[in-house]
């Protein structure tokens, strides 16, 4: 690997080493001292402050803080390792605003999933995960002195996310209130959440692992340079996605549900289209159907509460009188094909990692991130105008570009607050959800907590927990 330009070289910690904590955990990188930035008398890393509460105390306040140790012993202060607080915080955002969804999805349109075409709240908590899976991914493989062994390490804990996702979302627990569990591997949904992620994390690792110039970089433009082969990657990936989503034939296609009593019915979705973009005949859709098996798709899909499936649009209901054929055909909003568009978006993030690496004025960082978020917005609408709309399910180019310019914009946005200004005690909460996005996830998200709760009861189920201490059944 190639050195940074003079000055201009991070100091976050390379996996495994130095303290750091490994690419994609839970906070814990270092942040670049900044020659513009209010000195703190606190190793971030470490979380211990001169003030109270762990919070950082700007120096000059009285006490003996490392640079006046320094300077009463003639020695050289040594650099305060900090912690990138910001990641953590957008992190916690995130978070919470995954929880925010799944509860109120219901009960107020706008922050539910867009039922097909346009993006509502809820359509940003997927590319968020990846954008920051991103950043992280710049900061923690700033140095890899094993690249086999880095690389050995990335693909193993991919499968670890991968094989977790699969149990939370392939079916194996059955709600919160059935109190049984198991999966029928003939039907288990192979896609989801983590899997996604799983699937970017990859092979965004791989192409910082592998593929960096070793240009110096002084300028914004200087990052294009060196970093040119992981854009290429980016860039053919979008390319290859637009393709098959425009190009791909459609045929008719056939599927069968189960009524009430077990009777199964037949339904023909008559396609015979090229490029389609409508729920029905889509190439993404029937990507899957063919490499997954429709039975391993997920089988609530987002467009049951469309306009053209459901009388209570865009809540779910009963079906039109007119209703298509396809309302009731499993569809995977985290599929194969729209999960190699989500790896554009985690190199996305990627990217806005590397700013932190190269860069230590707090304005250089923030210009060149600002640049390319409103740039990405201007492009993302001006393709929704001319007809590429912005769909989630599709993970469509214009959608990618959309949620990552906002991602990018928010993540300025708190970095000026916390890493810049040091205003952390507002977003302490946000720091610490950030910090156990993957617990929280698992525990609230993937309803396993009030599956626990539930499983405690006297006599009757529904004498659980949450009746003893007066939440109910």
């Amino acid at each position: 690997m190639g050195a940074a330009a003079p000055g201009n070289a991070g100091t976050a910690a390379p996996p495994e080493s130095s303290g750091g904590r490994r690419p994609g955990a839970m906070g814990g990188y270092e942040l670049v001292r900044s020659e513009d930035a209010p000195a703190l008398a606190v190793d971030l890393e470490a979380g211990i402050g001169g003030g109270g509460g762990g919070f950082p105390k700007r120096s000059g306040g009285g006490g003996g803080g490392p640079a006046k140790r320094a300077a009463a012993t003639g020695a050289s202060p040594a650099p305060a390792r900090q912690r990138l607080v910001s990641l953590d915080v957008f992190r916690g955002i995130t978070v919470l605003l995954m929880i925010i969804v799944d509860d109120a999805g219901a009960f107020i349109p706008a922050m539910n999933h867009s039922p097909w075409d346009g993006v509502t709240v809820a359509d940003f908590v997927m590319p968020f995960f990846l954008f920051i899976v991103g950043v992280a991914l710049g900061l923690a493989y700033k140095r890899v002195p094993d690249k086999l062994d880095a690389t050995k390490k990335a693909v193993l804990r991919a499968l670890k996310l991968f094989c977790l996702g699969l149990v939370l979302q392939g079916g194996f627990f059955h709600g919160v209130r059935s109190l049984t569990f198991g999966v029928d591997l003939q039907e288990i949904r192979l896609m989801g959440i983590l899997q996604r992620i799983a699937i970017a994390y990859l092979l965004t690792a791989l192409c910082e692992i592998w593929l960096k110039g070793d240009e110096d970089v002084d300028y914004g433009f200087d990052l294009l340079k060196r970093y040119r082969y992981q854009l290429f990657v980016g860039a053919i990936v979008a390319i290859t996605y637009m393709a098959l989503l425009y190009s791909t034939y459609v045929p008719d296609w056939e599927y069968q549900t189960s009524g009430p009593g077990s009777t199964e019915k037949s339904f023909l979705v008559k396609c015979g289209v090229r490029g389609d973009t409508s729920p029905g005949c889509n190439a993404v859709g029937m990507l899957d159907r063919k490499i997954l098996g429709i039975q391993h798709l997920y089988g609530r899909p987002v467009y049951a509460r469309s306009k053209q499936c459901s009388i209570n649009s865009p809540q779910n209901g009963p079906l039109p009188p007119d209703a298509p054929s396809w309302c009731q055909a499993p569809f995977d909003p985290e599929g194969l094909l729209s999960s190699v568009m989500a790896i554009v978006t985690c190199l996305i993030g990627l990217q806005y990692g590397h700013v932190i690496v190269h860069f230590q004025k707090h304005k250089q960082r923030i210009m060149n991130w600002l640049i390319p978020s409103f740039s990405m917005l201007v492009l993302a609408f001006a393709m929704d105008f001319c007809g590429m709309h912005m769909n989630k399910p599709l993970y469509t180019l214009s959608y990618t570009l959309a949620t990552a310019g906002v991602a990018g914009l928010l993540f300025a946005g708190i970095y000026t607050l916390v890493d810049l200004y040091g205003y952390r005690r507002p977003t302490i909460a946000m720091e610490w959800m950030g910090m156990h996005a993957l617990m929280i996830y698992v525990l609230i998200a993937c309803n396993i907590l009030p599956i626990f709760i539930h499983g405690f009861y006297w006599k009757e189920p529904k004498n659980n927990l949450l009746k003893f201490i007066g939440v109910g059944a």
